[in-house]
Parts: C-alpha cells; structure tokens; sequence
C-alpha cells in the first residue's frame, strides 16, 4: 500500500475515532431514539431523491438497515446516554467482529478456522475483563451500559450479514448499499422516540439550539453525517477497492485508539488502567483473527507453503469496528480474510466483484 493510502486509511480511523465524542455532544441535546432517527433522515432524504436504488433484493437492504442503522445505533446510544464512558464505547463495539464470526458460521455455514476462533476466544476474554471490571463499579449499576454497547455489537453484526448477502446479489455497489441501507431507520425509529421519549421531550430537543451545547450538538450530528459516514465510508470504499481487505482493514484498530484519546481530551474522560488492559486484549483478539497468518509484506516463495491452508471459505473477523459508520469488507481470492464484512462500505467485493458489509 503507497504512503499516500495508509495516510488515507490512518485519516478515517481518526475521524471514526473523533465520531464517539460528536455522538457524546449531540446526545446533550437530542433524546437518544430521535438522535438516531434523525441522523438517518438526513441520510435519507437525499437518498431518496439523488441516489439510484441498488439492485440487491429489498429483503437484504431492510435486513442490512436494521441490524446496522437500527439495532446497532439504538443501543449504542442509548448506553452512551445511560453512562457509557465514550472512549470506552468506542472499544467495547470491537465486539462486531467476534460476533460476525460466530454468526455467520452459525447462520450462514461458513467456515471458522483455527486462527479465527482463537482471536474470537481472545477478544471475548477482553470484553468479559471489562464487563467484570464494570460489574464492580458502582454496585454493579455501571454494567448494563457496556452489555447495551454489546447490544450494539450485536446488531452490527447482523447487519454485517444482511449487508454480505445484499452484496452478492448486487457486487460492486458496496457505497449505494451504504446509502439506502439508511432509508430503512428514519420511520420506525421516530414511532419509538414518540412512544418512549415522548413528543414534549423531541420538542424541547430543539429549544435553545443556538446555545453553546445546542451549537455542539448540532456540530456533532453533522460530523458524523458529513465527515464521519458519507466522507470516511467514501474513502474507506476506494481503499477497499484498491487493496486486499486484509491490507486494509487493520488500520480500524486504531478506532478505539483514537475514541480514548480524543475522549480523554476533549470531553476530560479517563479510561481505567484495567479497562484499558482488557481492551488491549480485545484489540489483539481482532488483529488475531482478522490478520493472515503469513504477512503480505513475507517474501512470496516463503508464503507459498501456507497458500492451500488459506482458504477462501473463512469468515472475516475484522472489524470495521467503529464507528457509527458502515465499513463492508470483502474477499479478494488471494486473501485469507474473507466473505463476511464488518463495518463501512468495503469495495473489496466490487473490486473482486462482492463488497460492502460494521
């Protein structure tokens, strides 16, 4: 990968890291459910009127949309409203990955190696250090915004799935996928904000919207739109276009990295040393399971031995992890990553003709 790509790839995983904090401003103004309702409609409508439909059958777009825009983001922000440390949540989404796995061996018999299960193992002891950790806090009241994180995982690992079949029925549409999948949230998500939250609160949501925290959510939600979901999941795309997915695909360990980070500076947010550790376990568990076991950069006639272990049935356990933005990720013949997507649009498969998962 050229110096200019790995900057690129460096650059989303900066700005995906960099949504955990807008999503935090945003939700100091909006009720979680009509924040998620209205950051599809913005999606959404353009969509709609701009925007030709994919040829992927309904059926996966619909499972695509709701298990990424609904399931996921529900979840997600409402544990971040409940007291989900932001920086922490941008890690404990990495679940999206072991839960791809797991899922898509179980419903779409794909094939789970050795290697594969062993970082699912790994990254699921990192996720239960820190739900434990959780646990003690707070007489156990802090746990149950990291099991609605996990929630989220979750969700975004069905969406994975939906995501994989719609594009093997429509190859090289990884981003018109991305666009219309967010068609599927804006309705059911408002009837749920009026009968939970309720319309006086969706209405005072927008009352002193010209005030310092009303600005900041403002700022926040057209963050994750503009810069977040339609610029990083465009770049994200031609990347996956252009290079292996297992190239391309590790740079969103750096996700959570950045969402600590930027957390601990801009919102003055600190990360326990154990959640922290345990993270780090969660890290290594994806790398372990997403990553060849022979490098890319290993000289070729050294790699040769390992070609048949290879496989093309294995399931992707990359994480596209991340961010409140889809990045599918798709085989490519010679990589041993590969079929099922996690994360934003991955153009892998529109380069090897089935991309776009996250």
């Amino acid at each position: 990968m050229p110096a200019r790509d790995r900057a690129l790839a460096v650059l989303v995983a900066v700005v995906w890291g960099l949504n955990f904090p807008a999503i935090h401003l945003s939700l100091q103004q909006f009720p979680p459910l009509f924040l998620v309702a209205l950051r599809f409609t913005l999606l959404a409508v353009p969509t709609l009127l701009l925007v030709p439909r994919p040829s992927a059958p309904w059926r996966w777009v619909l499972a695509y949309g709701a298990g990424f825009g609904v399931l996921q983001f529900v979840f997600l922000y409402v544990a971040m409203d409940s007291g989900m440390p932001t920086g922490l949540a941008s890690l404990v989404l990495q679940s999206s990955a072991p839960f791809t796995v797991v899922l898509a061996a179980a419903l779409l018999r794909e094939r789970v190696s050795a290697r594969q299960a062993a970082g699912v193992g790994v990254a699921a002891l990192g996720l239960g250090g820190i739900a434990l950790h959780r646990a003690g806090l707070g007489g156990g009241a802090t746990l149950l915004p990291v099991v609605l994180t996990l929630c989220g995982g979750l969700g975004w690992a069905l969406g994975n799935l939906g995501n994989r079949q719609a594009m093997r029925a429509a190859p090289g549409e990884p981003f018109r996928l991305l666009l219309w999948m967010s068609v599927v949230p804006p309705l059911p998500m408002l009837a749920a904000s009026l009968v939970v939250e309720g319309p006086d609160r969706i209405t005072a949501s927008f009352g002193d919207l010209t005030s310092r925290q009303g600005l900041l959510a403002v700022a926040g939600l057209a963050f994750t739109v503009l810069v977040a979901t339609l610029l990083g999941g465009g770049i994200w795309t031609t990347l996956m276009g252009r290079h292996p997915s297992s190239t391309v695909a590790p740079f969103s360990m750096l996700v959570p990295v950045v969402g600590i980070a930027s957390s601990w500076l801009l919102l003055r947010e600190r990360t326990a040393t154990a959640e922290l550790v345990w993270g780090a376990v969660v890290v290594a568990g994806v790398l372990l399971g997403s990553t060849r076991a022979v490098p890319s950069w290993w000289p070729r006639r050294r790699a040769r031995g390992t070609r048949g272990q290879a496989g093309t049935a294995t399931t992707s356990a990359v994480a596209t992890a991340a961010t409140p933005s889809p990045r599918p990720v798709s085989p490519s013949p010679s990589v041993v990553v590969a079929d099922t997507d996690t994360g934003a649009p991955a153009a892998a498969d529109s380069a090897a003709s089935a991309s776009a998962r996250r």
